[in-house]
C-alpha cells in the first residue's frame, strides 16, 4: 500500500492507495499532522511506501516520523519523471505540477492533455502526444482573487465565493462576486479556447479544490477530477518502485 502526501499552502492531504484503487483520503492542518499520520497507520498498518509532495512548509521531524516506518520520496526535480521535461526551467517546476504531468502521462498517454488545478492558484499544465511536458501558466484563484480585493483596497470587504445570479452586479458585493467568479469561467474557458485552437484533438482535466464549484459553470467539455493530483503522486512512486 501506498502513502501519499500532499502539503499545499493551507492544508495537508493523506491518501492511501492499493493498486491504484483509492483506499482513503483525509485533510487537515499542518499543526495535526503527526496525530494524523499515527490514526492512519493504526488503521492502514500495511502502507509500506509513502512519497511526499509540498508546496507548502513540512519539517524535518515530521518527515522523520514517516521515515521511521517506510521508504519515503520526497519529490523534487530529481525525482524520476514518466514523461520527458521540456519546461525551460526544470528546477523550478512546481511538484504539484509535475504530480498532474504524471498523472496525465499514465491515465491520457499518447494524448494532447491540458490539466487545469483551480486552487489557491490557477495553474495550467500540457503534455503533448510525444508524452513532453511543455509548460502552461499559473495565475491567482478565486479565493486569492477575493483576498486581494480585501487585502489592497481600502473599502472592498472579504467575501465567501458565491455563483453570482447576473453579470451585471447591482451592489459592491454582487460586483466583486461577478468579477472574481465570471472572470475566473472566462478566464478558463478563453485558455481552453486557444489550446483547442492549436489542438484541435485536446483533452482537458479539471481539477483542485474549486472543482465542483467550477465543473458544471464551464461551456467547454471537459474531465472533472479532484483526486487527479493524488493519483499523478501514487504513479511517480510505482513509477521509481520498479
Amino acid at each position: 500500500m501506498n502513502l501519499i502526501v500532499d502539503v499545499g499552502n493551507t492544508y495537508v492531504k493523506f491518501a492511501v492507495f492499493n493498486s491504484k484503487n483509492l483506499m482513503c483520503k483525509l485533510s487537515f492542518e499542518l499543526n495535526e499532522f503527526k496525530k494524523q499520520y499515527k490514526k492512519l497507520k493504526k488503521s492502514y498498518p500495511k502502507v509500506d511506501n509513502a512519497i511526499i509532495s509540498s508546496v507548502g512548509f513540512l519539517s524535518k521531524t515530521d518527515i522523520e516520523v514517516i521515515k521511521t516506518d517506510m521508504p519515503v520520496i520526497e519529490l523534487s526535480s530529481r525525482t524520476k519523471m514518466p514523461y520527458k521535461n521540456r519546461y525551460a526551467t526544470p528546477q523550478t517546476l512546481g511538484v504539484d505540477r509535475m504530480a498532474l504531468a504524471s498523472a496525465s502521462a499514465d491515465q491520457f498517454p499518447n494524448n494532447n492533455v491540458l490539466i487545469i488545478d483551480a486552487g489557491t492558484c490557477i495553474t495550467y499544465d500540457f503534455v503533448n502526444t510525444d508524452n513532453e511536458y511543455l509548460g502552461g501558466a499559473i495565475s491567482p484563484g478565486i479565493r486569492l482573487r477575493y483576498k486581494t480585493l480585501n487585502n489592497l483596497t481600502a473599502n472592498l470587504p472579504l467575501l465567501d465565493s458565491k455563483m453570482p445570479e447576473n453579470i451585471i452586479g447591482d451592489s459592491t458585493e454582487s460586483s466583486i462576486h461577478s468579477g472574481v467568479i465570471f472572470g475566473v469561467i472566462k478566464e478558463i474557458d478563453g485558455i481552453i479556447d486557444q489550446y483547442m485552437a492549436d489542438y484541435s484533438d485536446l483533452t482537458v482535466i479539471l481539477t483542485g479544490g474549486d472543482t465542483k464549484f467550477l465543473s458544471n459553470q464551464l461551456k467547454n467539455t471537459i474531465f472533472a477530477n479532484s483526486n487527479f493530483l493524488l493519483e499523478g503522486l501514487d504513479f511517480i512512486l510505482e513509477y521509481n518502485s520498479k
